[in-house]
């Protein structure tokens, strides 16, 4: 790959969410160029990319830079088709089962990991105190029966769509459904080994788990925040959508707005107003350090205002 479409992600090796992007990188058997970013903010030379979008990951392609997994893996189809993340044209239904592994699945096995974990550094348990805020910090030790059993009945879920024996959640072949479904139990496996006595109950999920690790992330290659920020630098942004006429916001392009996450990290991204779609919200935006770049969002979970 030339410098403009050279995949960069932007991650760090403890992150859950980045291990849904590394795992659909696998699946597509691509390569791709890492940079390691700090496990808490400040992350100054993401910042560029990014306009101040805190979450993990980001997938940086020259000037374009895609926030959020759904996105991500919505580009990495639209880039590589095949492997597909969505077989059997499952992509409305796999991209939709993403809110409730994001939520349901992962919130209980988030404050397992913060009321149980031994290894997680005290600052990034002080970071994720501020940035959680579906998560209730004082009550975590009180809570942990709770939350162990909201973990468990979401994995029956999984257990029952095994059931049949087929090999992956939607049929035969390993998908988007698949990558966005396991990365909560990855998490928890990571963190909290005393989670596996729940984990390794449901014996059909657990060599579902066998066949995801089996996958792989591709062929992963680092490189330095300073070779990205050149790599964005000298590159242009690819060609923009345009807004939506009947888009309900009424707005165009050109426009000053903010993005922001509705869930939590809601740190606002501004910037020119160049794609608004069902699908898609990007802004133009100019630093020092990189020139000119796009930051990318999809639509459902952001909110879009008029820049004050």
């Amino acid at each position: 790959m030339d410098g403009m479409s050279t995949l960069i992600l932007h991650h760090f090796d403890w992150s859950p969410f980045a291990e849904k992007a590394r795992l659909a990188l696998g699946l597509k058997r691509l390569a791709w160029s890492s940079v390691e970013i700090p496990m808490v903010m400040p992350r100054p030379q993401l910042m560029p990319l990014t306009g101040g979008y805190r979450k993990t990951p980001v997938l940086q392609i020259g000037a374009d830079v895609y926030c959020d997994t759904r996105l991500i893996a919505a580009e990495l189809e639209r880039r590589f088709p095949s492997p597909t993340l969505f077989p059997a044209g499952n992509r409305g239904l796999a991209l939709a089962l993403s809110r409730w592994s994001d939520t349901a699945l992962f919130e209980p096995g988030a404050g397992l990991s913060m009321a149980l974990a031994t290894e997680v550094p005290e600052a990034v348990l002080a970071d994720r105190r501020q940035f959680f805020a579906f998560m209730d910090f004082s009550r975590l030790k009180v809570d942990i029966p709770h939350m162990e059993g909201q973990l468990r009945a979401n994995l029956e879920l999984l257990e029952a769509q095994l059931a049949d024996g087929r090999a992956y959640l939607l049929g035969g072949d390993c998908g988007w459904a698949d990558i966005t479904a396991y990365f909560p139990l990855w998490m928890a496996r990571q963190f909290v080994p005393a989670l596996n006595r729940v984990l390794d109950a449901n014996s059909r999920t657990r060599a579902w788990e066998d066949r995801m690790v089996s996958i792989g992330h591709g062929t992963r290659t680092g490189i330095s925040a300073e070779a990205a920020l050149e790599a964005a630098r000298t590159a242009s942004p690819a060609p923009a959508a345009g807004v939506d006429p009947e888009d309900p916001l009424r707005l165009e392009a050109g426009d000053s707005v903010t993005v922001t996450p509705c869930d939590y990290g809601k740190v606002p991204v501004a910037g020119e107003l160049v794609t608004l779609s069902l699908t898609e919200v990007a802004v133009r935006r100019e630093t020092p350090e990189t020139g000119t770049v796009v930051t990318h969002f999809p639509r459902i979970g952001y909110r879009i205002d008029r820049a004050a």
